[in-house]
């Protein structure tokens, strides 16, 4: 019965622990999680910065996981190069160690202290960052009260001999040792709490401290399994390289270190005969070693993860997602930026499908009408599977301008969808009919139409580029659009009635096809030209309405979407 309880609450304890970090990494990610994401790509120019921005990221965000997410979604996008992201995960390989060196020391005095401070900056502030700054310092708190719980837990535990014998066997094999603890790590996603729990151990004489620097070792390499096989690169090759060149990089180390077990182990515990202080010493010796032998190794082992790990081809279901990576939920920004990458995707598989509709129309190529019709499955596929990406996140974890990006990106991919839907059932609809019945339209009536599906697929891009870079003077330009449309199409109509007129139109049936058209493709411009609408409001250059104001005010006001002094 005392072996239950002693086993019940040595979990709960390990549980609080979990939370405590846990607490204090979503605080720092909700806190700056952007603009260490924006730090850590402006110091990736070499593998010295590199390695310093990495370390220094991670040291704030205590999560070389996120680091890891942040590094191989640069390497994925094409921003990086492969051998700065590796001297980040260097870098932020060693960040992790400098909590536990904190935490090494005799503070648990302090945290109720840390709980206080945090419960009353979490419910008296309404910013939102001095709330996530609360979250930190009640996580810290946390961690703290957790530590002195398991140490109270291991002082007695000689009288417990079923627990006496679990923690002998368990001491017995280093190679179990760092099995165990990748294992623990891996399902903690934290190698902090790893390493407090095996340094607590170690305090109260229950684990060796050979034995304990074993499961340091575990816990090093537990880390790097999460983000490879949790997919932190969202199965780019790129991505993935980091993450596998993380994982290798430990492994190596790990064998290296099993190896000379047996001389290191005396050697640090005469350094530092405290034995708490002895496994956050060796956990930190251990990373700074790695990261003085691979450093100046980065250039021929980047070579070897490209040969190892080629790019691979695009999936063969192209409505399949590649960039929503689910380990990434509790990052926004990343979360948030891989949504974006695919609403890219989105915005190309709508230019595919114009292209398609103009050869389908202007060729009567049947075969581009099929292609459009799976086309628009893709855009569906994509469509929902953002959808449910995004909402899936936590709003809690979400601080305004993430809301805000938030509600672009289902905005943005809202009107894709929308614009892809009347090419599919009208655009599309149109050639089809026309080529099953032989018809075609006059000479004049073809060169309207394939110019403003040319103008419209190139208004597409520049939809994409306002979404992605809210830059005014192209949202602008693209909101003028609208206004462009509206007067092609009229135009259009009015020439085209003149051929009526003139007789040159071939059939009623015809011209009732060639207006159609004209109506659709100013529908789609109008979805697609609304990603201008984001960035315009924000600048305050758009008005509720273009109604006329009544007899008191004889004010005329443009629309929503249009520009203010604008008729």
């Amino acid at each position: 019965m005392d072996a239950t309880l002693t086993l019940i609450d040595l979990a709960g304890s390990i549980a609080l622990l979990l939370w405590g970090v846990h607490m204090v990494q979503s605080g720092i990610q909700r806190a700056f999680g952007p603009q260490l994401r924006r730090f850590l790509g402006r110091a990736l120019g070499d593998r010295f910065r590199a390695l310093l921005a990495g370390l220094g990221v991670t040291a704030v965000l205590q999560s070389s996981t996120a680091t890891g997410l942040m590094a191989a979604g640069f390497a994925a996008g094409g921003l990086v190069d492969l051998m700065p992201a590796l001297a980040v995960m260097l870098g932020a390989n060693i960040g992790t160690t400098l909590i536990v060196q904190a935490l090494s020391f005799d503070i648990g005095r302090v945290a109720p202290l840390f709980v206080l401070i945090g419960v009353i900056l979490f419910r008296r502030e309404r910013v939102s960052r001095a709330r996530d700054l609360g979250r930190v310092a009640i996580g810290l708190g946390l961690m703290l009260l957790a530590l002195q719980q398991l140490l109270n837990i291991m002082t007695p535990y000689e009288d417990v001999p079923s627990l006496r014998l679990m923690m002998g066997a368990i001491a017995t094999q280093p190679v179990i040792d760092v099995i165990l603890a990748a294992a623990l790590t891996w399902a903690a996603h934290s190698s902090v709490a790893t390493v407090l729990l095996t340094m607590s151990l170690a305090a109260k004489g229950v684990v060796p401290p050979t034995a304990a620097f074993a499961l340091v070792l575990g816990a090093n390499l537990g880390s790097a399994l999460n983000p490879l096989i949790e997919g932190a690169s969202g199965g780019d090759a790129a991505g993935t390289r980091v993450a596998a060149g993380n994982l290798l990089n430990r492994a190596v180390g790990v064998v290296l270190a099993l190896a000379l077990l047996g001389w290191i182990g005396p050697l640090m515990v005469t350094i530092e005969p405290n034995a708490a202080r002895a496994v956050a010493d060796f956990h930190t010796a251990f990373n700074l070693v790695m990261a003085v032998i691979f450093l100046p190794l980065l250039g021929p082992f980047a070579r070897l993860l490209v040969r190892l790990l080629p790019a691979r081809a695009v999936p063969s279901d192209p409505s399949k997602p590649i960039y929503l990576d689910e380990s990434a939920r509790e990052t926004p920004a990343i979360a948030l930026a891989g949504a974006a990458r695919e609403a890219l995707r989105m915005a190309d598989v709508l230019e595919a499908m114009l292209r398609s509709a103009l050869d389908a129309i202007d060729r009567g190529d049947r075969n581009r009408v099929s292609a459009a019709k799976g086309l628009d499955n893709v855009l569906d596929g994509l469509n929902h599977a953002i959808k449910v990406y995004l909402t899936a996140l936590d709003p809690d974890s979400l601080d305004d301008d993430d809301n805000r990006r938030l509600s672009e990106i289902l905005a943005f991919i809202t009107n894709v969808e929308h614009a892809g839907d009347i090419v599919d059932k009208g655009l599309i609809a149109i050639a089809s009919k026309r080529l099953k019945r032989g018809l075609s339209f006059s000479v004049e009536g073809q060169a309207e139409i394939r110019a403003m599906l040319e103008r419209l697929a190139n208004n597409v891009n520049a939809s994409a580029a306002v979404f992605m870079t809210d830059d005014a003077r192209a949202a602008r330009v693209l909101l003028g659009e609208k206004e462009v449309f509206r007067d092609l199409e009229a135009r259009a109509t009015e020439a085209h009635f003149a051929r009526i007129r003139a007789g040159r139109v071939e059939s009623v049936e015809t011209s009732a096809l060639h207006l159609d058209v004209l109506r659709d493709l100013k529908r789609i411009n109008a979805h697609v030209a609304a990603a201008a609408y984001p960035v315009l409001e924000r600048l305050g250059e758009l008005l509720p309405s273009r109604l006329r104001r009544d007899a008191e005010s004889d004010d005329i006001q443009p629309a929503a979407g249009g520009l203010r002094g604008q008729r």
